[in-house]
């Protein structure tokens, strides 16, 4: 960039030496324009890298557009190609365009938008990339996006140009209508309509693959960040702990991120607002020179006072009021939209989680409050809707007051001066043209208010979800369970555990208390005094706390809860959770299910099925103990991970795991007794101070009572 703010200046410099020569204040005028483009151009490492592609390009286009205009003030373009020389207002608006990027990227809103765009477009990941009909090519990331977006951008800018030209098009074919000149009217269709407006049909065509390739990739990269943050570092569990800004985060991943860049149903996120802002100032200047240039000797109707690029002052003032009662009338929109979202995604939740517990729900007989529960829940939705519809009633009344009103306008202030024969037809219609142009850029924000408003709720649920993400992560307290050092002793030590629960409310207190391989512990204590929370304090996924876990070097630590999580699919996949289906083979998984005295589903490992509604609990239990089977973990703890089995099972399961997993310590938490047997130590939880507990070993005597 800086290498291209030094080119702008050079080429403002030239600007400048010409325009003085010249006399040309225009010249003068790009000159300074120029300048300033190359300052803020050299500046804007510090903007968004999102934005600062579009920087670039428009300074670019600059250098181009405007070395081009200067070769003709001095003369020395082509007379063959005097038709396509370029315009002087040309360069000075691509460059008013990248001073504006540069201005806007510090506004709040647009800086937080462009923050979660950014890390698309700063990855450094490797990836392939294909252009039809080439063979396929490694690149970065981030350089792919960038190359779609210039050349969406191009054909944009493109299209906008073909606008332009056809609407002098349209200009001379209907004034060759009103002379009944037949050779210009087929000589304009045929050698400037047809051309030019298959070139529009294949811009549209090439852009929409672009278009559409570049927001599937964008949206697989975001996506795929956000499930790797949340789910790194166990931050999934500490968020559902800690609760705060971020509900539902499986909408905000699957829906959110995709309404980000594309809008999803709407069709407008970041993208195609960006695309489509840029659209409507390249139309807005284009069609405001043409406007302007058409109604340049315009006078007030039915009067002599003239007033120079009348039309353009009429459609500025009047979009400008019409916007001005758009966001009056719309404001509600955007908490209103954001708060649609929250309560559909909780009637979705609780329907999932319906189907889930279908038969706990049938067993209590509870269908009745579940459909007093969904209703309030869908009650709050038609709430919000008909808040939503009150608005959008009064903001589409008065836009489609406005639209209906929009059209018309140039030609009840052109009909006079048509009415007197001092402008033709085409004049006329391509007045109306540039109009409704001019006016359509100029009523952006009246136009997608609502889109906007639904992006706006879109962004800070996203903003809110990265909040929590981080907050989660940067919530201090326990850290990791860190690994001793080769030649060490093998155990684990816990020094100075103090934990807490996610209300600040301290429950444990673990002074000193080592755990020692081949020793197989059981943890005891009436409900409520921290048993679990100290073994997943002990597991690593307990944040809130202090005090320190250490294991042996390169441990791998399994812990089975007492409800185990089975994702739905195939049997295979369920067993050999979390590790990838195809870890072991299939006689290796059959062994490990007979073990677990799971005879029956050896022969099953391919059904697919909701295993957590078709299982039972001793069932989905003994699973669960296969999954340890096959893991081998140096140290597995079982957080009642065999309650809801009877105590004949329980006894087999724990004699299959002590002649299995020889080299596996096994750590418990149980309240029968006839788990005694089974465990070298035993600990109690007692109570330390008010709610608070700590481990207390209890000696052989102790425990064979």
């Amino acid at each position: 960039m800086k290498f291209l703010a030094a080119i702008l200046a050079v080429f403002s410099l030239a600007a400048a030496v010409i325009g003085q020569q010249n006399g040309d204040n225009t010249v003068l005028l790009l000159a300074a324009t120029g300048f300033l483009c190359a300052f803020t151009t050299y500046r804007s490492p510090a903007i968004s890298s999102f934005l600062r592609i579009f920087a670039a390009i428009f300074a670019i286009e600059t250098v181009v557009f405007g070395v081009i205009f200067l070769i003709a003030q001095v003369g020395l373009w082509p007379a063959s190609l005097e038709d396509y020389e370029f315009p002087e207002s040309l360069p000075l608006t691509v460059a008013i365009f990248s001073i504006l990027v540069y201005a806007i990227s510090f506004i709040p809103v647009v800086r937080t938008m462009t923050r979660i765009a950014d890390r698309y477009f700063n990855t450094s990941d490797p990836t392939r990339a294909r252009i039809w009909p080439l063979p396929s090519f490694g690149a970065r990331e981030r350089r792919v996006a960038t190359a779609m977006i210039v050349l969406l951008v191009v054909i944009n800018q493109a299209q906008v140009g073909i606008e332009v030209r056809l609407s002098f098009f349209s200009r001379d074919w209907f004034n060759a209508i009103q002379n009944k000149d037949e050779a210009t009217f087929w000589a304009q269709l045929l050698t400037v309509f047809i051309p030019w407006a298959f070139i529009f049909i294949a811009s549209a065509v090439v852009e929409f693959v672009v278009q559409s390739t570049l927001i599937i990739r964008w949206r697989r990269w975001l996506t795929e960040n956000y499930i790797g943050r949340w789910l790194d570092q166990h931050t999934h569990y500490r968020m559902s702990l800690s609760g705060g800004l971020a509900d539902n985060p499986d909408q905000r991943i699957s829906e959110d991120i995709s309404r980000f860049i594309d809008g999803g149903q709407t069709g407008y996120g970041i993208y195609s607002f960006s695309i489509l802002l840029i659209s409507n100032l390249s139309s807005l200047v284009s069609f405001s020179i043409v406007l302007w240039g058409l109604s340049a000797n315009f006078t007030l109707p039915y009067t002599t006072i003239a007033v120079p690029g009348f039309l353009f002052w009429v459609a500025l003032i009047y979009a400008g009021v019409g916007t001005i009662i758009t966001h009056l009338i719309g404001r509600p929109l955007v908490h209103l939209s954001f708060a649609r979202q929250r309560y559909e995604a909780d009637f979705r939740f609780s329907l999932a989680r319906l189907r889930e517990y279908a038969e706990q729900v049938a067993l209590l007989s509870g269908e009745q409050a579940e459909k007093t529960s969904l209703k309030t829940r869908f009650a709050a939705i038609i709430t919000n809707y008909f808040q939503i519809v009150s608005c959008r009633k009064k903001l589409t009344g008065f836009t489609a007051s406005y639209g209906q009103l929009s059209p018309i306008i140039p030609y009840i202030v052109a009909a006079p001066f048509y009415f007197a024969g001092k402008i033709q037809l085409g004049v006329m219609t391509q007045t109306a043209r540039a109009f409704s142009t001019v006016d359509s850029a100029l009523t952006f924000f009246i136009t997608y208010y609502v889109s906007l408003a639904d992006f706006k709720a879109v962004l800070d649920r996203l903003i809110s979800f990265d909040a929590s993400i981080e907050g989660a992560r940067t919530a201090g307290g326990l850290a990791q369970p860190a690994g001793r050092a080769p030649g060490e002793p093998k155990q684990v030590d816990i020094d100075q555990l103090s934990l807490r629960l996610p209300d600040g409310r301290e429950i444990v207190k673990a002074g000193d208390l080592h755990l020692a391989t081949a020793e197989p512990a059981l943890f005891t204590g009436a409900s409520g005094t921290g048993k679990s929370t100290l073994f997943r304090a002990i597991s690593g996924i307990w944040p809130f706390g202090d005090g320190s876990v250490t294991f042996p070097a390169d441990a791998r630590v399994m812990l089975l809860p007492q409800k185990p999580y089975l994702p739905n699919g195939s049997l295979r996949a369920a067993v050999t959770y979390p590790a990838q289906p195809d870890r072991y083979d299939d006689e290796t998984i059959r062994d490990a299910l007979a073990a677990a005295k799971l005879p029956d589903l050896v022969g099953q490992l391919h059904v697919e099925d909701i295993w957590s509604q078709r299982l039972s609990g001793g069932e989905q239990q003994r699973l669960a103990i296969a999954r340890a089977l096959l893991a081998k973990p140096d140290w597995l703890f079982l957080d009642e991970a065999t309650a809801a089995m009877d105590e004949d099972m329980e006894a087999l399961v724990y004699e299959t795991l002590f002649k299995r997993l020889p080299a596996t310590t096994i750590v418990s938490i149980g309240h029968r007794s006839s788990l005694i047997p089974f465990h070298k130590r035993r600990f109690e939880m007692r109570p330390l101070e008010a709610e608070i507990f700590t481990p207390v070993e209890l000696g052989a005597k102790a425990a064979a009572e």
